[in-house]
Order: structure tokens, then sequence, then C-alpha cells
């Protein structure tokens, strides 16, 4: 019986499933896979680049390498806009051979990056969020072919540069006035200013250096066109089948000329005695005397042709014959070839024996006829060197002192000789085209068919130039109120040219009908009153003598006087 309760009563004890080891297998699944998932996520990181990365100046971080390279690839590929003024030119950066150097970059990126830790500490920190955020700049490594760049922007020029257009003038003001203006691309300045742009990926735009030009009151050309213009409107053309005009004018700044028929030889008239001058001076041991200064005052100002012998007669040692050659053989000396005296002035004396020397060869234009004086020949070019000359020697120490280098020449006699004929004041001819009062050193002289004026002219603005004018016309006489207010307007024009601030627009309305006398005016009274510093001084201060009139007459009938 007991051991049937016993069967009966016995019961098992169901199984239970195992968790703990099915949440530990779980989680452990779980962590792997997380590991798994982190270690995917941070090897594909590691495959990009930084996320501060800036490659020839182009943000690429976190890029893969293949995304950065197209970006700043494509950045540089844009066109450059090249403005020439408001006009833009594209530069294809391929046209000049600009290429970026990929692959170095790129190298040098990774380079950069931080491998100095293991793998796993990378990881490491990646997980525990302590990854380095580095910075990594990599500079633009790209090349192209200068001479290319050079030749495109060289094109630009050939294409947009403009000329400054020609000076205009004004006939009726007798002005020259200003072209248009002209624009000149800098290609040297240009070049760097490309290549700039080429290497910068965000500004493609380059303002190209432009560089105005204007023919404002700088081409002299403009001055001598507007003076042919104006010999041929007054009926008076430089090469007319019966006139001849001839103009000479140096930019004593420049050194720019002008030569109208400036080898055209006329009568020198009394224009000769610069050449007289000069060479008294050279023949001078010491500073010239009272009586000496008086003489030249005589020759220059009131055009006296027997101080002017007398000169002469002086310089050949009392052979007035030696004294000519030597005034002729010094103006070839100083290159006025085609310029010399022959034979001494006419005086009008019944009696007088004139007598001439051999004229020395000379090679004027052939292409014209003024029938000059056989004895007493000049042309423009060489009156315009002799002042120059002068002109040199008193302010540079060069000129006349080089050619001859022995001391013949000081300064301070070469300023005496300017000062000398600053004080010709006959109001007329080149004096009569510029302002009252304009400093003036000139020499003037005429014959019947012939009228000339030559001299340095110095407006205010400092501005100093040379000029020297001839007319010719095949006439027994040329008259006075036809021949001066010629020479007037071209000497008008040509202050206007070098003075543009002050211009005479107008012909002067004051001038005298003739030219103002020289005694009683500007001949000082007598030698103690020639101050050849200063030949203005005796109006104030000078003790007045009276003149030898045998000295102060003035010639006429032959016109070498003047």
């Amino acid at each position: 019986m007991a051991s049937g309760l016993s069967g009966k009563g016995t019961k098992r004890r169901g199984q239970r499933l195992p968790l703990l080891p099915i949440i530990s297998f779980t989680m452990l699944a779980a962590a792997v896979s997380l590991f798994v998932l982190e270690l995917v996520g941070f090897s594909q990181q590691q495959t990009r680049l930084p996320g501060e990365t800036l490659v020839a100046d182009v943000n690429v971080g976190s890029l893969l390498p293949s995304e950065g390279r197209a970006r700043w690839e494509q950045a540089y590929a844009q066109p450059l806009a090249l403005y020439y003024a408001d006009s833009p030119i594209l530069l294809d950066p391929a046209g000049v051979g600009f290429r970026v150097n990929s692959e170095v970059m790129l190298a040098a990126a990774r380079s950069a990056m931080d491998v100095e830790s293991g793998f796993w500490q990378r990881f490491s920190n990646y997980l525990l969020g302590q990854e380095s955020e580095q910075a990594v700049t990599v500079p633009l490594t790209a090349d192209y072919q200068s001479n290319l760049l050079e030749q495109f922007i060289r094109d630009i020029a050939t294409r947009y540069d403009r000329p400054p257009g020609d000076a205009d003038y004004n006939l009726e003001s007798l002005s020259v006035g200003i072209g248009s203006p002209g624009y000149v691309l800098d290609v040297d300045a240009a070049l760097p200013l490309v290549d700039a742009a080429l290497r910068n990926p965000e500004n493609r735009r380059v303002n190209l250096p432009i560089e105005s030009s204007s023919a404002a009151n700088t081409d002299i050309g403009a001055l001598e066109r507007l003076i042919r213009a104006y010999l041929i409107a007054n009926d008076f053309p430089p090469d007319g089948p019966s006139s001849v005009a001839s103009v000479y004018i140096m930019d004593l700044q420049t050194g720019e000329e002008i030569s109208i028929n400036g080898d055209v030889t006329f009568s020198a008239a009394s224009i000769i005695k610069v050449a007289i001058l000069i060479d008294y001076f050279r023949s001078l041991t010491f500073a010239p005397t009272s009586d000496e200064a008086w003489l030249m005052a005589n020759s220059l100002l009131c055009s006296n042709n027997s101080s002017s012998n007398l000169i002469m007669q002086i310089i050949g040692g009392n052979d007035i014959f030696a004294g000519i050659a030597d005034v002729t053989n010094n103006l070839q000396f100083i290159g006025a070839r085609n310029t010399f005296i022959t034979a001494p002035f006419d005086l009008g004396i019944e009696g007088q024996e004139l007598g001439s020397i051999p004229a020395p060869i000379t090679d004027p234009n052939p292409a014209f006829n003024t029938e000059p004086d056989p004895y007493n020949q000049i042309t423009a070019e060489d009156v315009g060197g002799m002042f120059n000359m002068i002109y040199d020697c008193a302010n540079y120490g060069s000129g006349l002192m080089a050619a001859y280098p022995d001391g013949e020449f000081t300064p301070t006699e070469c300023q005496q000789m300017l000062e000398l004929m600053s004080v010709n004041d006959l109001l007329r001819l080149l004096q009569g085209g510029l302002p009252p009062d304009t400093r003036i050193s000139h020499k003037n002289g005429w014959v019947a068919d012939t009228h000339g004026d030559a001299g340095i002219v110095y407006p205010p603005n400092g501005h100093n130039y040379i000029i020297a004018v001839f007319l010719w016309e095949d006439v027994d006489f040329l008259d006075y109120n036809r021949g001066w207010p010629i020479i007037e307007g071209v000497s008008r024009a040509t202050w206007n040219y070098f003075s543009p601030e002050t211009p005479m627009t107008a012909p002067r309305t004051d001038l005298p009908i003739a030219a103002q006398e020289c005694e009683g005016n500007y001949l000082p009274p007598g030698p103690d009153a020639v101050n050849l510093n200063d030949m203005r001084s005796w109006r104030t201060n000078a003790p007045v003598t009276e003149p030898d009139a045998a000295d102060t007459t003035t010639e006429t009938g032959d016109g070498s006087v003047s």
C-alpha cells in the first residue's frame, strides 16, 4: 500500500529556459554588432579628408579624396574675366596651359593627416570621442605656359590699345587744342595680376592696368600744322611759286624741333650780327670794357653798320677782312655751315671800298631760291643753332663752352649776350606776337624782299623756346604791313603752344605802325650806362653821357641793317 501511495504521489519538476546565457549572448552579439558598425564607420571616416581641410584655398573637409579633387579642379577651371576699361575679356585657364597638380596636393593632404597613433588607439579615441579635429592646409601646386599668357595679354593690347588722336588747332585763335585721349595696356604690370587671379579660386576678375595718354599741347607736330595752315590762309604759302617762308622752333625743355624750310638760305641782313657778337666775345681776353660794351649795344640794338664793321676790324687785328674771315670760320666751326659774311656792311658812304673774301662751300636746300645776298647769307636752322649754343653755354656750361673747351667762353659772357639782346625792344615782328613785357632775346633784320627775326622767348611758366622766322617774296618790296603781321602771327601761335595757360587768342591792338626807334628808347645813353649784366639798369641808376653821334647812326637804304 505504501508503494502505491508512493507512486501515485510523485511529480517531475519542469525545465527552465537559460535566460542568463541568452541575455549574455544577446548583449555580446549586440556589442559585437555595435563594434563592427563603429569599426566600419571609423574605417569609412579614415578614407575621407579631415573635417578642416583646405586644398589650394578650396574647402574639401570631410569629402572623399575623389570628391575633393573634383571640387578644386572645378574651381580652378573657371574662366577669368579680364576687364580692359569696361570691356570684359574671358580667359580660359586651359588656353594658357594652366594645370593644377592634383596628385601632389592630394598626397600632401593625406600625409598631413594624424597617422602617428596606431589604428586601434585611434579607434579607441574615436569611440571615446577624443579623436583630433586636425586642420590641414595644402597650398596650390599648379603651372602654366607663361609665354602663352604673355601672348594673350599682348593680343589684348593689340586689339584694344588706342593711340592718342592728333592734337587739333584753331586757326582763328592760333591755338593748339587737346587731342582725343589714348589708352595703352601696361603688359608688364598686367602679367602678375593675371597670374594671381589664375591662382585664386574665388576672385576670377582682373582690372587690367590701363595708362591713358593725351596729345594735349605736347604734340609739336600740331603747332607745325597750325603754322603751315596760317601761312597758307594769309596767302603766304611756305613753298609757293613766288613766296618762301622758313620757320625753325626748338623746345628748350625737350629738344623737340620744327623746321619748315629751315635749311633754305636767305639774305641775313642784320641778323648776321649775332655771329659777329659771338666771335667778338671769343676774341676778348678780359671782360668787356664800357667802350666795348657800348660798341656791342650799337651793333646789336641799333643795328649800326659802322659799329659792326669796327667790331670785325678789331677781331681781325685792325684788318677788317681778317675779322670777316674769322667770323665766317667760327660759324663753320660751330656748325652753322650755310651761314656766312664775306664783305663789310655798306655804310652808304661815297668812296667806301667794300671788297670781299671768298665764300665758304655751303649746302643749302637747292629746291628754293630766295635770291639771297651773295655776301651775307643765313638759314633759320643755323641762327637757331647759334641761339641754342649761347643758351646752353649760359645755363648749362655747354654749347659754346663745349665747342671751345679752352676757356674762350664763360657762362657769364653767354648770359651777357642774351641780356644785351633782351632789350632789343622794337615792339614788332616776333615781339609783336608776344604779350607785352615778355622777355625775348632776339635779333631782327630785313632787306627789300626779305624779313626775318630770331631769338629765345622766356615765358613766365619757364617753358623757354627758340624761334626763327624768315619770309621772302618775289617782289621788289615786301610791304611791312604784309610781312610783319605774318611773322607776329607765327610768333603768337608758338606762344600759345608753349603757354597754353595764358594764350593770346587775338592779335595785339597796341602795336606801333613802325618799329620803335632804338636811340632814345632802349639804347643806353652812353658807354658808362651800358651794364651787360643788367641792360635796364641805366634807366634808374646809371650815369648819363652823351652818345657818340658817329656810332649811333642807324643805317638805311641797303636794308642790311634794321
